[in-house]
């Protein structure tokens, strides 16, 4: 078709509608996974490059717990309602990944049991259902809880696979096309006139330098997403905030256990095949590539967490690690558990006067299908696109797929 064959409006629109424009997503932890799941899926070409092996930064280190948001509900609601809607998602489209298996708020002192009106009242506001259980419910429920606990409250968290659940999103984006590279490290940016054109690409394989060119670049690098951007010559408000985890060799309970009080150090137990994941601790750092895990961390976790379940403290322990998490650094100095755990997207272009790049960061595994969502949201946006979410529904493909 020539443009005077329907005039050049005509021919503009029909080249829009056949050319969907090249997305290059850069870092391949779980919300690159499921923004290049979400992107392929409305039809846009898609690449996603990883420095190292895919899920090898902070989605393949975190403790693996399906957040029902009740550990947010008192002090963060907007994670909290984050939280609950996409794990009953999370459980429509990939219900392999996740053992649905419940958790358990348990108060064990009388501190604790002054915070569950407040608790109660917060999940109902946040729309997350709870069940109240006296002490001998939830001793029946779980023996090894501490035997002299006051009271618990069920919500529905879960487990998830911190490895197989992102590989059911990267699974379905290559079959739908996505062009998933890994030990492919973005190494700088090509710029012109004020918008990113481009990314300079060292494949640690071959040991070569390539250029990849592209119309929309996003950050997805997590933890890393501040370095990414200072390739490009910008600053990112994000924190990179590490915790320790230590996982003991046996499985201690079948459920989830919190600790029913604000969050904190050392309050979480998540039951992992025949593993029990105890976790963690937070603090602050500047860069995520130079962390070092405190070893006197490792023992403030195990006796806190056996102050909910006394076997932890009798059992081996198999593996001690830390990650970072990528907060969005607050705009007022705050004490580290009470940075908020919801998330954003920038699109540089309003921020820093940079067209082409957008970054995505906070968040948490629970909330990378909404990540992914919101950040597909703006890219349609700012391609004059108007195609609608699919995600929420549609049922991903089992993460074996991604090896064939």
């Amino acid at each position: 078709i020539k443009p005077s064959d329907c005039g050049m409006n005509c021919f503009r629109s029909l080249k829009a509608f056949i050319y969907m424009e090249h997305i290059v997503i850069i870092g391949g932890g779980g919300t690159g996974a499921a923004l290049a799941h979400d992107l392929a899926l409305r039809g846009f070409q898609v690449s996603l490059f990883e420095r190292g092996e895919l899920l090898s930064g902070t989605t393949g280190r975190h403790h693996g717990l399906l957040h029902s948001g009740g550990r947010y509900a008192v002090d963060d609601p907007p994670a909290a309602k984050e939280c609950i809607r996409e794990n009953s998602i999370l459980r429509r489209i990939a219900p392999e990944a996740i053992e649905q298996n419940d958790g358990l708020f348990v108060a064990l002192n009388d501190s604790d049991m002054d915070y569950r009106p407040l608790f109660l009242e917060q999940c109902g506001q946040c729309d997350i259902p709870t069940e109240e259980l006296t002490a001998a419910q939830a001793l029946t429920i779980e023996p090894a809880l501490h035997p002299d606990l006051k009271a618990a409250i069920r919500l529905p968290d879960a487990t998830l696979d911190a490895w197989r659940l992102p590989l059911y999103f990267y699974a379905t984006a290559k079959a739908n096309g996505a062009r998933i590279h890994n030990f492919s490290q973005v190494i700088g940016f090509h710029k012109s006139g004020g918008t990113v054109t481009g990314v300079r690409i060292f494949d640690h394989q071959s040991q070569r330098e390539y250029d990849v060119q592209g119309d929309l670049f996003v950050n997805t690098a997590g933890a890393w997403a501040g370095k990414m951007c200072a390739l490009a010559g910008i600053q990112l408000p994000l924190q990179p905030g590490p915790g320790v985890m230590v996982a003991v060799d046996a499985r201690l309970t079948n459920m989830v256990i919190n600790r029913l009080h604000k969050a904190g150090e050392g309050d979480i137990i998540v039951p992992q095949r025949e593993l029990s994941v105890l976790g963690t601790t937070l603090w602050l750092a500047e860069d995520p590539d130079a962390i070092k895990l405190p070893p006197e961390h490792v023992q403030k976790i195990m006796e806190l967490c056996a102050q909910m379940v006394p076997a932890v403290k009798e059992t081996t322990i198999r593996s001690v690690w830390c990650a970072s998490r990528p907060l969005i650094e607050p705009k007022q100095a705050k004490e580290p558990q009470q940075i908020s755990r919801t998330f954003d997207c920038y699109d540089h272009k309003q921020r820093d006067n940079l067209d082409g790049l957008i970054s995505i960061i906070g968040g948490k595994a629970t909330t990378l299908r909404a990540m992914a969502e919101k950040t597909a949201d703006l890219i349609c946006r700012k391609t004059g696109r108007n195609i609608v979410c699919k995600t929420t529904t549609a049922k991903l493909l089992h993460y074996r797929y991604f090896y064939k």
